[in-house]
């Protein structure tokens, strides 16, 4: 590596080598989050300068760059807003971590202030899919193969459980429990654990899944659950493999069913899951521990989403010609009056 960009890449390895998980012991979802931030920052920076990766430097790094990354999540990889401001606080906790110890990176740390956080023009609204959309991705697995077996075993479960991508991946073999209330043992955020029920039919997948990967391997093993081999090395599936996975899949599955969404990614197997559950009479407080949420205000997203959901249903059942159609126009409680809305809000 050329000495005048050693120093962007020695930082990044001591920060997700040293310092995340030795000196501030951060589990590895949330160090992954970090190096995903990171990597999907210098790539773009490389595609942008076109530059070797190798010849990405700090100088780089200046704030119209960094804003034109974070717009292009959105634009080209269709984030949400949350997830762009995500990525922005890893940035800034890396460039500051590297300020602190390298005095010529502080400029990089003062262009940082110079770019805001996103706030949401509204409330934001879950993307989820139907039950139906659900099943024509699953379906589009071939488990008479390995990897078909493999991937609609991960697929199932993953929807089952409503884990998080990062959580699916750090499964261990001893975190599941069978039995006659068969759970599963989530790593979430923070280092956080949570216990999970599984359906019978998830079972009996994940029964055929390891008789086929595990046939020898104990139950107490701390070995992945999911596993890819490489050059004769099994290695944990990865979030962009399971991300190209199911592109893959989504793309087949939409030339039959015309409900799959474009842009399927994992998250939508959670929020999914977390929508039919609300939608079929789960109380809010018991979809929040189910998730493992820390705030309540957190599922409220469900709430909102089921909320838009029925009016925009109730909308389409309904005629034009009747005079109730037009009460289902959300304009109608726009108050424009300035006095009235202060009375209304108890200004006046």
């Amino acid at each position: 590596m050329k000495t005048r960009t050693s120093s962007l890449f020695t930082h990044i390895h001591d920060y997700l080598k040293v310092y995340l998980p030795k000196q501030r012991n951060l589990s590895k979802h949330t160090i992954n989050s970090y190096r995903e931030a990171l990597e999907l920052l210098v790539d773009f920076v490389k595609t942008q300068k076109q530059v070797p990766l190798t010849d990405v430097t700090f100088e780089m790094l200046t704030a119209d760059t960094i804003t034109a990354f974070l717009n292009s999540l959105e634009t080209d990889r269709g984030c949400c807003v949350s997830t762009r401001n995500t990525r922005l606080a890893a940035i800034r906790a890396f460039v500051k971590y590297t300020a602190d110890r390298d005095i010529s990176t502080t400029a990089v740390l003062k262009e940082l202030k110079n770019v805001a956080v996103k706030k949401p023009d509204k409330v934001e609204v879950i993307s989820y899919m139907s039950m139906e959309a659900i099943s024509a991705i699953v379906e589009q697995t071939n488990a008479g193969s390995p990897n078909g077996l493999r991937d609609r075993t991960f697929l199932i479960l993953m929807y089952d459980t409503g884990a998080r991508v990062q959580e699916m991946t750090g499964i261990i073999l001893r975190d599941l429990r069978f039995g006659r209330t068969p759970t599963i043992i989530l790593h979430g955020k923070g280092g956080r654990l949570r216990t999970v029920p599984m359906m019978e039919r998830t079972v009996q997948h994940l029964q055929k899944y390891l008789a086929e990967f595990h046939p020898d391997t104990p139950r107490s093993s701390d070995f992945p659950l999911f596993y890819v081999v490489t050059h004769g090395e099994p290695h944990p599936l990865t979030d962009r493999r399971i991300r190209y996975i199911l592109k893959d899949y989504a793309n087949k599955a939409r030339e039959h069913c015309p409900e799959v969404p474009e842009n399927v990614h994992p998250h939508m197997f959670r929020h999914s899951r977390a929508m039919h559950l609300y939608q079929n009479g789960m109380d809010l407080t018991l979809v929040s521990q189910w998730l493992g949420h820390l705030n309540l205000e957190t599922t409220q997203i469900y709430a909102h989403a089921d909320t838009e959901h029925k009016r925009a249903a109730i909308a389409a059942a309904t005629p034009p010609n009747t005079p109730l159609f037009s009460k289902l126009n959300p304009e109608r409680f726009t108050v424009n009056d300035e006095e009235t809305l202060k009375r209304l809000v108890g200004l006046r």
